[in-house]
């Protein structure tokens, strides 16, 4: 059944956890050939595929939380985005087209034909491509504070509101000089980017800070993370959407979203549900920003469990 919740989610005294770094030490850690390039990925768990794409500008690390909460029941695998921290770093390849190919692949190279797929940010636009394109290598769809495609076109055109939000997208068109203001300010930017752009302050330690700082410095990284957006906004990128009706996600979806995103207005999650033929659910997360599932894993690793394991004999 479709259903639309917004959840109001009251701040608890979190259970006891093992330490992260006695769990990241018990995940492996793998090199997987797809699309004729190496992705970086962390597994954990056996099962059913389920495939945790990252964002901007992250890696595998953002899902610190989920792995092991979904490893107790899925075989889990978490891959550097190409141009990540240490997948490979090609000077191409930054369309949906082709990032949409590597998971393809990923799943082929891992022996599975399906996998469940859940995106965040830019993760969630190539999960959202994959849904639209080739729902037969999907089993469900769960997308975190990502737009739809066809939404976020709409919203940029005519809601000045997202427009404004969105100014980064539009800065990152000019080459190289932004990747170099960045990399001159790398602290300030990772700080004002995670703990600065999140509600849940306590979202992000400086050693998280440090660690996402380390994978953007390593060589290539900012170039080809910024290429996504330039690749976004590329004239043949433009041109293949003009016009066209956009395809119908076919697989069970559910959509989390941060009310508070600063980047993303949550007016972009309106009229989501006529481009989903199948099952679809919407829950809008209150007093929770850009970074969902570093900011209330419980809930988001709560629900993700409930909608994933439904797939489950």
């Amino acid at each position: 059944m479709r259903s639309r919740m917004i959840m109001m989610e009251k701040r608890l005294i979190a259970p006891h956890f093992t330490p992260m770094a006695t769990l990241i030490s018990r995940w492996q850690h793998h090199f997987i050939e797809t699309n004729r390039i190496r992705l970086h990925c962390v597994t954990q768990g056996e099962g059913e595929l389920v495939i945790l794409l990252h964002g901007f500008p992250e890696f595998w690390y953002s899902w610190r939380h989920q792995i092991p909460a979904l490893a107790k029941h899925f075989k889990v695998v978490v891959p550097d985005l190409r141009g990540y921290n240490d997948s490979d770093k090609p000077d191409s390849g930054y369309d949906l087209d082709t990032l949409s190919a590597d998971i393809r692949g990923l799943m082929a190279s891992l022996g599975y034909l399906k996998a469940h797929v859940v995106g965040h940010d830019w993760g969630g636009a190539i999960a959202w491509h994959l849904a639209q394109h080739f729902p037969q290598h999907l089993h469900r769809l769960a997308i975190l504070n990502a737009p739809h495609p066809h939404r976020l076109s709409q919203e940029l055109t005519r809601n000045l509101d997202q427009l404004r939000r969105s100014w980064y997208m539009l800065a990152f068109q000019v080459p190289a000089v932004p990747e170099w203001l960045i990399r001159q300010n790398l602290p300030t930017f990772v700080r004002n980017v995670f703990q600065g752009q999140s509600v849940r302050k306590g979202a992000f330690s400086e050693q998280d800070a440090e660690i996402y700082q380390a994978a953007l410095e390593k060589p290539g990284v900012l170039t080809a993370a910024l290429n996504y957006y330039r690749q976004m906004f590329s004239p043949q990128a433009v041109f293949k959407q003009w016009g066209r009706s956009p395809d119908l996600v076919t697989v069970p979806t559910l959509v989390l979203w941060g009310e508070e995103d600063n980047f993303l207005s949550h007016a972009l999650t309106d009229h989501i549900e006529p481009l989903v033929s199948a099952p679809f659910r919407l829950m809008l997360v209150p007093n929770c920003g850009h970074w969902i599932q570093q900011e209330v894993p419980q809930t988001v690793n709560r629900e993700l469990l409930h909608f994933l394991r439904q797939s489950i004999p």
